[in-house]
């Protein structure tokens, strides 16, 4: 339940259209719920305007089909990250209605009309078709939180001039993620080239010496360009989240 919900329950028990019972049944969960293995959160977006996030990852099919089938009753646009090919593809024959991707991992359930709330939007830049999963996961996250996205795939700085051909869509975006491995070069480049905010995701992709995407996230943290952020290695989620931040219209 989000605030927009929240509200339209109030005013219809303050109408008389709903009963206090009704409505008390309806709040009866809040602000979470206990399912056994997990307290699901149901008051998060009243308190972030984001339902809770289910990481697939180390849970169990019927773990992962329990949570969702009890967020699904409560009306949430749902989102499982991190899910391998069994257990997507057993979700995804439980709730015919959601989508899994397996290349991004992540499992969506829409229940509510997407909406654009975003002051513009975001754009995604990967910088290598290895790289793509993590974009993915990104991107797939920004839509889910109600983001406009754009993607920009394979414009790494071994050819730089790929990246270049598509200024205008950097100028149009309000927040930029990008997603790279190897030496991490690309997001010092974009920053150099916009104006608005950059956050950049190291990958684990690369040779020898870039130690599992560590040699990456140095790269980043150690920008020449300002503006730019850095989270963790391989975390397009959390790229995601905090470009929805950013990019959120005030309420």
């Amino acid at each position: 339940m989000n605030s927009r919900d929240l509200k339209i329950l109030l005013q219809e028990v303050q109408s008389g259209t709903m009963s206090l019972d009704e409505g008390l049944e309806r709040l009866r969960h809040l602000p979470f719920e206990d399912v056994g293995i997990a307290l699901i959160d149901h008051h998060r977006a009243l308190r972030q305007g984001i339902p809770e996030v289910i990481l697939g990852e180390s849970k169990t099919s019927s773990q992962i089909a329990t949570i969702v089938g009890r967020m699904q009753e409560h009306g949430d646009n749902i989102l499982v990250t991190r899910l391998d090919e069994v257990k997507g593809d057993s979700l995804a024959r439980q709730y015919s209605a959601g989508t899994y991707d397996p290349l991004a991992r992540t499992f969506s359930l829409v229940q509510s009309p997407l909406e654009d709330l975003g002051r513009g939007s975001v754009l995604v830049i990967c910088a290598g078709t290895s790289d793509l999963p993590v974009a993915k996961e990104a991107a797939n996250t920004a839509r889910m939180f109600n983001n406009r996205v754009d993607e920009l795939v394979d414009v790494g700085v071994a050819g730089i001039h790929r990246l270049l051909a598509h200024t205008e869509l950097l100028r149009e975006a309000a927040v930029i993620i990008v997603v790279a491995g190897m030496e991490g070069a690309l997001p010092s480049v974009v920053g150099g080239l916009v104006e608005v905010p950059v956050i950049a995701v190291p990958t684990s992709i690369g040779y020898g010496a870039s130690f599992n995407g560590i040699a990456a996230l140095l790269g980043m943290l150690n920008s020449c360009a300002g503006g730019v952020t850095v989270v963790n290695i391989d975390n397009g989620f959390g790229a995601a989240f905090a470009a929805t931040r950013i990019n959120r219209k005030q309420s």
